[in-house]
């Protein structure tokens, strides 16, 4: 993955052997908003420990928030506050925006039940602000041929030229051919525990197309073709098989029926969640949580993003479970994305809050730092699950509109 490596801003003042003369040092245009920014909430919460969340609404290039973090946190720790108490009950939520006029920092202050606000005026914003915040362009369609319907999907997946899609009590495979569902087989999930609230399903299909596994809460279903033509995976009948079972979900990893070579999660079928437990160990103790997703680091290798139960996101990266920054409106589901903008990757995650209609954007994880890279995408409708496909370029989501019916739209992720 193609990672953008972030610019220093700041020289040091001296080094052994003296600056050359006449050389300038690149000063901090953030050096003076952040300190008269932690000024003030240092007179409204004095010494102590807190949570610091950035949320960047603003024109501010997504790759100016880890120096804009790092000086206020420095402000901060100047007056007596640390920001890295990651359990405190104190937390300080900043919000960079702008208007047509000017920039504005807001700093909501939290310290048990009380909330106060602190606010620095950054003055007019430029003509041409960079659009750095906006590599990603995010464009939806309803999947082509899925008919509308009132039962509740959980999830859907393409096997060849097939649809698996994973209802309630039912898991049900068709075909869009001229543009239209031909429905080829129905198996019902037969008797099974009371649903939960918001239920979740999974298809894992092979790489040919010709089999699959689905998971529902506690179903799991294999389906396996017999093909007309050996190895296309996109002709014959299919032989599907349902049973009760509480395995694992293969939560991670793509292109293997059986789920091998993928981290597995145990889910909680009276629930909506995954427990925490995973197999294999990763050697970090986890939370419960919604929805996982690979992310690749800017050092190598993949840190593990989890929407946990209590509504915080937290990455393990380097064999340390940490919380991520700017996530507070985030929902339950996200999904990562492979547009090869920006970063090289992306997550995709819908807004928290129960309203008629959803939005969902696209963020990078810079440092441990959530920054929103696309505009919101309105949706016609409640988002109920959230999912990456098998190219990786967008997602998947399942959106319940105001007649309670639920239909599949297909989100790509493009560069700007």
């Amino acid at each position: 993955m193609k990672r953008g490596l972030m610019s220093c801003t700041l020289l040091a003042m001296s080094v052994a052997g003296g600056l050359q003369a006449g050389a300038v040092p690149i000063p901090n245009p953030w050096e003076k908003p952040a300190g008269a920014l932690a000024e003030q909430i240092s007179e409204i919460m004095g010494p102590g420990q807190a949570q610091l969340t950035i949320r960047n609404i603003s024109s501010v290039p997504s790759g100016e928030i880890p120096a804009i973090r790092k000086t206020i946190e420095q402000d901060l720790k100047a007056h007596g506050i640390a920001t890295s108490g990651s359990e405190s009950a104190n937390a300080i939520h900043v919000t960079l925006s702008e208007n047509v006029r000017e920039r504005l920092w807001v700093a909501e202050v939290v310290q048990g039940s009380e909330t106060r606000v602190a606010m620095v005026e950054l003055g007019p914003v430029a003509a041409s602000p960079a659009k750095t915040d906006a590599q990603i362009v995010l464009r939806k369609e309803r999947l082509g041929g899925l008919p509308v319907s009132d039962e509740l999907i959980l999830f859907a997946a393409q096997a060849g030229g097939d649809l698996v899609i994973v209802h309630t009590n039912d898991l049900a495979v068709g075909s869009l051919s001229s543009g239209a569902w031909k429905e080829q087989k129905r198996v019902a999930f037969g008797r099974r525990q009371t649903a939960s609230r918001d239920p979740r399903g999974l298809v894992i299909v092979a790489d040919d197309g010709a089999s699959f596994r689905a998971y529902a809460p506690a179903i799991e279903c294999s389906g396996t073709r017999s093909n007309a033509t050996s190895g296309s995976g996109t002709s014959g009948e299919w032989a599907i098989h349902c049973s009760e079972g509480d395995d694992p979900w293969p939560v991670l990893g793509r292109g293997s029926a059986n789920g091998s070579g993928t981290l597995k999660a145990f889910f909680n079928p009276g629930r909506n969640y995954f427990t925490g437990v995973v197999a294999p160990s990763i050697g970090v103790d986890l939370p419960p949580f919604y929805s996982a997703g690979l992310l690749p680091r800017p050092g190598g290798g993949a840190g593990l993003l989890m929407s946990g139960i209590d509504g915080r996101v937290q990455m393990v990266d380097n064999g340390t479970l940490r919380a991520v920054a700017g996530t507070r409106d985030w929902g339950s589901d996200l999904a990562v994305v492979d547009s090869g903008c920006g970063a090289g990757a992306q997550v995709i995650t819908s807004e928290s809050g129960s309203t008629p209609n959803d939005r969902i954007r696209a963020y990078e994880i810079l440092s441990l730092d959530a920054i929103g890279t696309s505009a919101p995408l309105s949706m016609d409708g409640a988002v109920t699950a959230l999912w990456t496909p098998e190219d990786g370029k967008g997602v998947l989501a399942v959106v319940r509109n105001a007649a309670n019916e639920y239909e599949v739209d297909r989100v790509t992720a493009l560069c700007n």
